[in-house]
């Protein structure tokens, strides 16, 4: 299964109603579980089954990403002209492309439509995340290396 499709089973199993679903294939095994009423976390716990071994010069690194870019859809705040900008994935933000590295990004940045403004680490590979709006960074919203959710708001944005 690829990213997209992932997303499509989570959205999926989100609008139907049912609490569980497990997926398995022969090098790949996915759960996802919606939430449980009272509760506020959903848990999602993909599972990867061992995969042949890959020579390390094949591994990927926050200093090379591995994927093409990934746009990321705007959403409006509401009650605020402000944007934001959300996960298009499940997996780990980065804000730079390595530790050594400057932010892509920072509180005052201006943007524009395509400029990276992260990194989403999602089952080993590293996508970089990029604006679909112009405009200046007011606020982020996740630490780095935190752990997010599909849809999760990640940048405040003041449109251009």
């Amino acid at each position: 299964m690829n990213i997209k499709e992932i997303q499509d089973l989570i959205r999926f199993v989100s609008k139907s109603g049912v609490s569980e679903v497990e997926i398995e294939q022969k090098d790949f095994k996915i759960t996802i579980k919606t939430p449980v009423v009272g509760k506020e976390v959903m848990a999602i716990a993909p599972a990867v089954a061992p995969m042949p071994m890959v020579m390390p010069a094949q591994v990927a690194s926050p200093a090379v990403p591995a994927a093409a870019p990934a746009p990321v859809a705007a959403a409006p705040v509401a009650d605020s002209k402000l944007v934001e900008i959300k996960s298009p994935m499940i997996g780990t933000f980065y804000r730079s492309s390595g530790p050594d590295k400057p932010s892509f990004v920072e509180v005052g940045s201006t943007i524009k439509a395509g400029d990276k403004v992260c990194i989403i680490e999602a089952m080993k590979l590293f996508n970089e995340i990029e604006s679909e709006i112009s405009g200046t960074i007011v606020k982020v919203l996740v630490n780095d290396s935190s752990p997010i959710e599909f849809d999760q708001p990640l940048f405040l944005v003041e449109p251009a």
